[in-house]
């Protein structure tokens, strides 16, 4: 049901209830008792339903049988204000629900797509599904950018902020990719086409979002457990101190009450409703942030990690490489980079993209192209055997490589098994990955793991004052190191590229570069940085260490009150308005308190 039909039900039980004081006697209950079955309809219909399912014992149960009762003993105010307060929780609930899905769909402004195709030089508006990659399309000013790409033809600006949460406008020119969801501000742009409808950022953030009402938390996990439990315990007890009671002393209306004093005051409803909720704003305000969190059961254990392992390209580094030295042996600069930058032009390594754009000679054709994870290409030119890649590679080929003692990412060339010389390809730190440092006091130790050679590393990790960290690393290296610190204590990882998925995988908790991640580490990752923003890092342990905490203080709240009530219900010290705040007065401080999770500023 949308809520506004909800507050107009609420509202009118409410106005029929009111005219119960007012109106004649032989009629006023009438008009309370339609009160209470036009507020009490969708309990009904969901205890029936659940009845259906063979899932009798829940809060909508209790509340049925504790209303029912009230009725019995002629307690008709208290029977429909249980009903009412108890509906203007799940009403409140609801609402918080709503805003915090609206502030996660908001950001991407999600509907149905038009896409201005490009045939030649005419233009044909289609649906979005019938764009395939490799298709050309235009974006205009004010346009939302439909579909991932790489743009052919001119220069921008796009505001991000519906995948970052950031407000910057960000410039785009030729040869850089833009997502879909990035809002085009200046100028027209041609765009080539590198997603579908369902594989663009934006598709894969709403199955990530469906996951997210799927997943659930430890917590959750045994909440409901609790429940089933709980429930048909609480319900032979007041059915126990209403029958028992009742014969002993043959006092039949005061011991009934006391039962339903008792039965109200356990509903769990401040439990099963703020619970879920507090999770849910939680995710709803990290997505504001820029910060994807896959489920309830991530957030919860993001609390829990004590080492932070890092990649290093992508991911503290720009990951924009630029060639900064050309070393030949026996051959010219330019001989040694056509050589390169042809063998490479099978990869999409970021280094392989570098040593690519940095060469101005033509590309000569290749064969038996072989990339080898971690180490680099094999291929033949010309009828020769071509090795680029790292020492490993070309020590396996028993071909002997010069030490090289340059700060950068060194690739070796071999020429039918002779070097030949070796290219410097460089990257630069993030300006936020310098916050790292901030993180310090957050776990146990910080370390890099990367694939680069320890040099490189050594410098980037000095640089952000690291003192953990490993150069040289296949991704199977990485993954023994994750291994390693899981015997410990829990382990994140962050990463971005195709090789960091497998790490991922094992991993405690995993975080991927939204911008420049891999499709396959996006998709392996519990977390994504919309905004490829290392600060965001501490963002999100503040909202999960602040979700955990208010999850923890709704608990104690609940727990305590309603045992306060109970004991009072069954020494006749308490009252149904007592029993009443027990549960839905508590359920609205819960909500109240879950709320600001989904307000707070970070």
């Amino acid at each position: 049901m949308k809520s506004y039909e909800k507050l107009i039900e609420l509202i009118i039980s409410l106005i029929l209830f009111l005219s119960y004081f007012i109106l004649p006697s032989n009629l006023n209950v009438i008009f309370l008792l339609i009160a209470y079955i036009i507020v009490s309809m969708d309990v009904y219909k969901e205890a029936f339903i659940n009845l259906k399912k063979k899932e009798i014992f829940d809060e909508n149960f209790l509340m049925i049988i504790a209303t029912i009762g009230a009725f019995i003993i002629k307690s008709y105010e208290e029977a429909f204000m249980v009903m009412f307060l108890f509906e203007i929780g799940e009403f409140l609930a609801d609402l918080a629900v709503s805003k915090s899905k609206k502030s996660i769909l908001d950001l991407l402004d999600l509907k149905k797509e038009k896409v201005t195709k490009l045939n030649g030089n005419k233009e044909e508006v289609l649906p979005i599904e019938k764009i395939k990659v490799g298709d050309i399309f235009i974006v205009k000013p004010g346009e939302r950018i439909p579909l991932d790409g790489e743009i052919i033809e001119g220069d921008s600006f796009v505001d991000t902020k519906a995948l970052t949460g950031e407000y910057k406008p960000r410039k785009v020119q030729k040869k850089d990719i833009v997502l879909s969801g990035f809002i085009n501000h200046t100028s027209i742009i041609k765009v080539k086409a590198t997603s579908t409808s369902t594989t663009s950022t934006t598709a894969r953030i709403m199955k990530l979002l469906e996951e997210v009402e799927e997943e659930k938390s430890q917590t959750e996990t045994f909440l409901t457990k609790f429940c089933k439990i709980y429930t048909p315990v609480v319900v032979f007890m007041a059915l126990f101190i209403g029958i028992f009671f009742s014969l002993v002393t043959k006092d039949y209306n005061t011991w009934i009450y006391r039962a339903l004093v008792f039965l109200v005051t356990s509903c769990p409803c401040a439990l099963v409703i703020s619970i879920p909720l507090a999770y849910f704003c939680g995710i709803g305000n990290a997505s504001r942030n820029g910060i994807l969190i896959k489920g309830s059961k991530e957030l919860d254990t993001i609390n829990e990690v004590h080492y932070l392992l890092l990649d290093k390209t992508g991911t503290i580094t720009k990951g924009n490489f630029t060639v900064t030295k050309v070393e030949p042996i026996n051959m010219t600069k330019e001989e040694l980079l056509k050589y390169a930058a042809s063998a490479e032009k099978g990869s999409i390594h970021v280094i392989a993209q570098a040593i690519k754009d940095f060469n101005k000679e033509k590309l000569l054709p290749i064969t038996n192209f072989k990339e080898i994870s971690g180490k680099g290409i094999k291929c033949t030119i010309n009828k020769k055997s071509i090795l680029v890649g790292n020492k490993k590679l070309l020590e396996e080929e028993n071909i002997d490589v010069a030490e090289v003692k340059e700060v950068g990412s060194i690739i070796h060339i071999s020429i039918n098994n002779v070097y030949a010389g070796y290219i410097v390809v460089s990257d630069e730190i993030k300006p936020s990955a310098i916050n790292i440092k901030e993180l310090k006091n957050k776990f146990k130790d910080i370390v890099i793991l990367s694939g680069d050679n320890k040099e490189v590393v050594e410098n980037v990790a000095s640089k952000l004052n690291i003192n953990t960290y490993y150069g040289n690393l296949l991704p199977q290296d990485k993954i023994n190191y994750v291994k390693k610190y899981q015997e410990n204590d829990k382990v994140m990882f962050v990463g971005d590229g195709i090789n960091d998925a497998f790490v991922m995988k094992v991993a405690d908790v995993s975080v991927s570069m939204g911008i420049k991640g891999s499709d396959a580490s996006i998709e392996t990752s519990d977390i994504v940085l919309m905004n490829d923003n290392l600060t965001s890092l501490k963002t999100t342990l503040e909202i999960a260490k602040d979700t955990k905490r208010k999850v923890i203080q709704n608990i104690i709240l609940s727990l305590s009150i309603k045992l306060i009530v109970l004991v009072a219900a069954f020494l006749g010290l308490s009252t149904i308005w007592m029993a009443v705040f027990a549960d839905v007065g508590v359920t609205f401080i819960a909500i109240i308190n879950v709320i600001n999770l989904l307000i707070k500023k970070y």
